[in-house]
């Protein structure tokens, strides 16, 4: 008796490991190179010049393309800073090894014209109606699900009616004080996976051109007088990039509710490719970038 519930105990545990294995194949798919070049046009959609910013630096310039679905009123105000020229001649003057580079008026006496220099937070979005998204996890420790929307990682809660941007590298946020309502002209952008700062910040765009140029920025000022502060990571303009005539280069991002997009999701989650050994069907949101590339010319 006890060898044959020996053996029916054999051939479950069989039969469920071989069940794994083919659900677990169901995920094998192209590698994410396939994918984004032979992605059909119709899954892609051209950036939106008037949510992307142009932040010039010395270095070269970074585009970030901004998330007004979910922060409306930064998106605005860091517009409307933009048009006035107020970060002309300011700084990049925070950069912190695998966390942030912060830029703007260092020592907050700049005076703006028609932008506001502090607004109400906006680290979350909510709504009446679930906002639908591409899914990506349910069993993330700071949400209780993530996905993408409309171009941006986001994360929200059960029911889909609070909905927040992720900190992924590349987030374009507004910085703040203790007070939540502090932030308005100081700006970051994560160089790693802050995750622990979600809902702490507005986080409302994200750069999909030009990290390099923030990653060769100097780390501290020469030696710590005025005059090594003023010239110091400084910043040559920030543009909307609508304003700006002949744009040397326009872009399209793939579409995040796309099919190539979704199975990109899946080839992230079981990485194809023969050195892969260990596939953990798994993914991380910050683990998956939302491909972009030069619009061709008609």
């Amino acid at each position: 008796m006890t060898k044959k519930i020996k053996t029916l105990c054999s051939a479950i545990c069989l039969a469920s490991g071989l069940n794994a294995v083919a659900v677990h194949a169901l995920d094998k798919v192209r590698s994410p190179s396939e994918i984004i070049a032979n992605a059909p046009d119709s899954d892609w959609q051209v950036l939106d010049l008037d949510n992307t910013l142009l932040l010039e630096l010395a270095t070269g310039t970074v585009v970030i393309e901004l998330n007004p679905l979910l922060a409306p009123n930064h998106v605005e105000n860091i517009k409307k800073l933009a048009r006035e020229g107020f970060y002309q001649g300011l700084n990049m003057y925070r950069f912190v090894e695998g966390f942030v580079a912060q830029g703007g008026d260092a020592n907050e006496t700049k005076k703006v014209t028609t932008a506001k220099k502090s607004l109400q937070a906006e680290f979350y979005h909510l709504s009446i109606k679930p906002l639908t998204m591409t899914l990506v996890d349910t069993q993330d420790g700071y949400a209780d699900k993530t996905g993408f929307l409309n171009g941006f990682a986001v994360a929200q809660n059960q029911q889909g009616t609070q909905t927040w941007q992720t900190h992924c590298v590349g987030t374009f946020a507004i910085a703040r004080s203790n007070e939540a309502d502090s932030g308005g002209t100081e700006f970051y952008v994560a160089l790693g996976v802050l995750r622990y700062l979600d809902r702490n910040i507005t986080a409302f765009g994200r750069v999909i051109d030009g990290m390099e140029h923030l990653q060769r920025l100097s780390r501290k000022p020469s030696d710590e007088s005025k005059a090594a502060a003023r010239v110091f990571n400084p910043i040559t303009n920030m543009q909307v990039a609508a304003d700006v005539k002949d744009l040397a280069k326009k872009y399209e991002i793939m579409k995040t509710d796309s099919t190539s997009f979704k199975e990109l999701i899946k080839a992230r989650r079981n990485r194809p490719g023969a050195w892969f050994i260990e596939t953990p069907n798994y993914t991380d949101v910050c683990a998956v970038s939302v491909p972009s590339r030069p619009l061709a010319e008609k």
